[in-house]
């Protein structure tokens, strides 16, 4: 499995046609979720994903700063196959970007409320009450970074 790390400018046509392909198979038609999914955040992201020979098998966006939130933020968080581990590396691999491209501090997150678990376990925090995005229950969470000494 490949790992694919560019920012919007560098994704071919191929690429960015694949990426919203997955995030809409997934979340517009899987979740049943009519939302506006090209939201001009893409071309201020970081697009990390997961390639075997039949495709994105996992993906991640990590936003800058000032675009969803006055920290970086990852959102668009997909496995196609669940369960095999693709979930937890794609997010380790989002936030490795986060630190060391973005120089981020902190990370925030609009995490769905099913999900908070998946979150807590690398090191995500509650930070909100459970809302809705798009008719499907969320929550705030931050992960920050001690200083390295």
């Amino acid at each position: 499995m490949d790992l694919v790390v560019k920012r919007f400018h560098e994704l071919s046509v191929d690429e960015i046609y694949e990426i919203l392909k997955v995030r809409v198979d997934v979340f517009v038609v899987e979740q049943n979720c009519a939302y506006q999914e090209i939201d001009n955040k893409d071309k201020y992201s970081y697009h990390v994903f997961l390639k075997d020979d039949t495709g994105i098998q996992a993906y991640l966006r990590v936003v800058d700063k000032g675009v969803s939130f006055e920290d970086v933020s990852i959102g668009r968080v997909l496995t196609v196959k669940r369960g095999c581990g693709l979930g937890e590396r794609i997010l380790l691999e989002g936030i490795k970007i986060a630190k060391e491209k973005m120089n981020a501090d902190k990370i925030k997150i609009e995490a769905q409320s099913y999900a908070k678990g998946f979150y807590e376990k690398v090191g995500f925090k509650k930070v909100s009450e459970e809302f809705l995005l798009d008719g499907i229950p969320h929550i705030n969470m931050v992960l920050e970074f001690t200083p390295e000494k």
